[in-house]
């Protein structure tokens, strides 16, 4: 029997009953649904709506099929949503009684409710991971303080750096990723019941007392709201995808350093495959299906944005489209960043190599231009002359450093021997010595700076 049954003289269409039912995906609900109906009906009783006596009742019964649900002694089936489900199941056990827990209270407050606990769990569980993905960041950017190496734009080689300078910008960014997920889970934490199927109840519910139960910081304030807007569900995919978007970037990196061409870095054995008819090969491919599962979860976002952008209030069932596109980007999510964070935790980095690179591509020009500048010629003008060393350098096959004297007077009358030790990859990197800038003083301010955070995080 439905819970809406009585308004209809004949069935639904069994196929359009499996269209309509939710169960398959909404059934991971049953542990939030079960503790909000709980701190319903206990308020229920309270309030003297229903008897004290039927409120314990409702409470103790619902227990125990938590306790089934948990142990595999009670399967989640043959209903059509998580709600209707735990209703047959606790009116079953206990009756009548049962019935009257569904006092004051629609599935459409309900299933608000409902989703705003399951996303408030989940963004804990994903800042647990992020927080463990910083750590691993920070522990290896403390390893790697004078590994120098160049930087790119364009994919082409710019100036040398350090690997610890690359990884501390990846850390800003998933820093960044964690304080969008405190702060969306600020929006999410606001309790709907009480708003029922739209235009709240008429019974004297305490909704205070609930929200106190369940851990909100606060009620909503408009029913209609309440029920009719998933945007808490959009803000989270989108944070998601963000944090995806991060990941897949880093992938694309250790992709192409673990390529041979580069061979910046070596990644272990656990995180990669090989080939079914190809013997020499070793292939990334954790890094390369974390960089293509970042389109499952934009397409969710999408998926949403698309779902609500067209509804009028207040619910309307295009809203059940929801929970499988959080879901799905939420485990998406997680899946990746455990994988990256071993992935990343076995990198071996090939110090040598990418020293070697760095010393190539004439990363050093710029160097040499703020050489002249501190001889008193513009800048502008210093990179010409640059322009031009360059262009001579490349048509001898040398990098800067290995120019003769006369090589560079070719050029310009200014240069002298001080300008060999001015364009080393070291001077180089430590010559920037800014806040924000590459040199080991600056990356190991940087990296105090994260520890500070992160035991802030730790101890919050």
């Amino acid at each position: 029997m439905k819970l809406w049954g009585g308004r209809f003289e004949t069935g639904v269409n069994e196929q359009a009953n499996d269209f309509h039912s939710s169960l398959a995906f909404d059934k991971r609900l049953y542990k939030q649904d079960i503790k909000g109906s709980m701190a319903h009906a206990e308020m229920l009783g309270k309030q003297g709506i229903i008897p004290k006596e039927d409120a314990t009742a409702i409470c103790a019964s619902l227990a125990e099929i938590l306790a089934d649900i948990e142990s595999g002694a009670l399967q989640i089936q043959d209903a059509e949503d998580i709600h209707s489900f735990m209703e047959a199941e606790l009116t079953a056990r206990i009756g009548k009684t049962g019935g009257r827990l569904h006092t004051g209270r629609s599935r459409n407050d309900q299933v608000a409710l409902d989703m705003r606990m399951y996303v408030k769990d989940e963004i804990d569980e994903i800042k647990a991971l992020l927080f463990r993905f910083l750590q691993k960041h920070l522990d290896t950017a403390r390893d790697h303080v004078n590994t120098i190496m160049p930087s790119f734009t364009h994919l082409q080689k710019a100036q040398p750096i350090t690997l610890a300078h690359h990884i501390m910008a990846y850390l800003q960014m998933f820093r960044r990723d964690y304080e969008r997920l405190e702060d969306c889970r600020k929006r999410v934490d606001i309790m709907p019941l009480g708003s029922g199927a739209l235009a709240a109840t008429v019974y004297p519910i305490d909704r205070e007392f609930v929200r106190e139960r369940l851990g909100f910081s606060a009620i909503s304030e408009n029913s209609l709201d309440a029920v009719s807007d998933r945007d808490f569900c959009i803000e989270l995919v989108a944070a998601l995808s963000i944090i995806m978007t991060h990941l897949s970037r880093f992938c694309e990196e250790i992709i192409i350093w673990a390529s041979e061409e580069f061979s910046f870095v070596t990644v272990s054995d656990a995180y990669s495959t090989g080939s079914s008819i190809m013997p020499q090969k070793k292939n990334p491919d954790m890094a390369e299906l974390i960089r293509g599962k970042t389109g499952r979860v934009y397409g969710n976002l999408m998926g949403l944005l698309t779902m609500m952008k067209s509804l009028p209030l207040a619910y309307n069932k295009d809203m059940q489209e929801d929970k499988e596109a959080v879901f799905n980007a939420i485990d998406t999510t997680k899946i990746c960043l455990a994988v990256f964070t071993g992935m990343f935790e076995e990198l071996k980095f090939n110090k040598e190599r990418m020293y070697t690179s760095a010393c190539g591509g004439y990363t050093n020009a710029t160097d040499a231009a703020d050489w002249l500048v501190k001889k008193g010629v513009t800048f502008r003008e210093a990179h010409e002359i640059i322009g031009k060393l360059v262009l001579y350098a490349i048509g001898e096959k040398k990098p800067l450093g290995e120019l003769s004297l006369g090589e560079f007077k070719k050029i310009s009358e200014l240069f002298d021997e001080t300008i060999y030790p001015a364009i080393s990859a070291q001077v180089c990197v430590n010559a920037r010595n800014i806040a924000g800038g590459p040199a080991e003083s600056a990356v190991n301010a940087a990296i105090a700076n994260a520890e500070k955070y992160l035991e802030g995080l730790k101890n919050a």
